[in-house]
């Protein structure tokens, strides 16, 4: 099975403080393909301007990402800037330049309209719902957005969200979404507004998955230093939506088996930058990591006291 990602290409300037890069691949579009490509087949849509180095991207094709809906046009590349603070989890924005990705409209080619996975990552709501319109009964839609989207944009959020299986936030926009205070309650109330499933991001602290009206907690790895946060969100969708592909199941049990593939898959991201440590993995360095995550919370109940 195939996945599908509609999202953007980049150039990023990050500052961390370890190091710093002035121009580094990045991109939703970018950082999701590079993870699901382990996995199955993805079909990438993006834009980028006639400034942009198509050798940076060549390893892609080697992990099974169809570039057909790669556009190039007139001008420059989406590139953003940003600082990351000492405890590598707040950071500022230093510059944002749009470029060609400001008029992105994204046209799926033929070859793309059949597939059974879809990731809408972070772009304007309208132009999410767009491309549901362009394709044939997918088994499963998962959607990103954003505060900027969630405050700038409710209606057109509202509607696309009627036509998405699943919703990927962190526990802050949950709260802005729903207009609850409760994380829980707030997860309920956007279950409401059409997705049953809802991936809660919760950064160090690992993530939540709600189905329907079942709960599962997954830990986030133990990662001695993190180098680089830039695209942990994203990487962790690609190997979310790419493990669901793969295995081509979207039951409770399988969901929770895709959380963990998508938390391993994060956890190589932080420690380069870009996708620097992400794109060289072997499929021995994966299944190890994810035999350490499958190791965490399993506590002996041997000799313990239960009521």
């Amino acid at each position: 099975m195939s996945v599908l990602v509609v999202g953007s290409m980049a150039y990023d300037a990050v500052e961390t403080p370890f190091d710093k890069r002035e121009k580094s691949l990045g991109g939703s579009a970018m950082y999701f393909s590079t993870a699901a490509g382990y996995f199955t087949d993805v079909n990438l849509v993006a834009v980028v301007g006639d400034d942009f180095l198509h050798t940076d991207i060549a390893f892609l094709k080697e992990k099974r990402v169809n570039m057909d809906g790669l556009t190039t046009e007139k001008g420059s590349t989406f590139r953003w800037g940003g600082r990351y603070l000492e405890n590598m989890v707040d950071r500022e924005t230093l510059f944002t330049e749009l470029g060609v990705f400001e008029a992105f409209k994204p046209v799926l080619p033929e070859s793309y309209r059949n597939s059974d996975y879809i990731f809408l990552a972070n772009i304007h709501p309208t132009l999410q719902g767009e491309v549901l319109k362009q394709v044939n009964q997918p088994k499963f839609v998962a959607l990103d957005t954003m505060n900027f989207w969630i405050t700038g944009t409710p209606n057109e959020l509202a509607e696309t969200l009627k036509m998405v299986d699943c919703l990927v936030v962190n526990d802050e926009e949950v709260k802005l979404l729903s207009g609850e205070t409760s994380l829980f309650r707030g997860a309920k109330k956007i279950q409401a507004m059409g997705p049953q499933t809802l991936i809660i991001k919760k950064g160090e602290h690992g993530s939540i998955l709600l189905h329907e009206d079942k709960y599962f907690s997954c830990p986030a790895l133990p990662i001695e230093q993190v180098f680089d946060p830039t695209g942990a969100g994203d990487t962790f969708a690609g190997g979310f939506m790419g493990y669901l592909a793969m295995t081509d199941n979207i039951d409770a049990d399988n969901l929770r088996r895709a959380i963990c593939v998508g938390t391993a898959m994060a956890s190589f991201c932080v420690e380069a930058f870009s996708a620097d440590r992400t794109r060289a993995l072997e499929e021995k360095d994966i299944k190890e990591r994810l035999a350490l995550l499958m190791d965490l919370g399993r506590v002996s109940t041997d000799n313990m006291w239960i009521v």
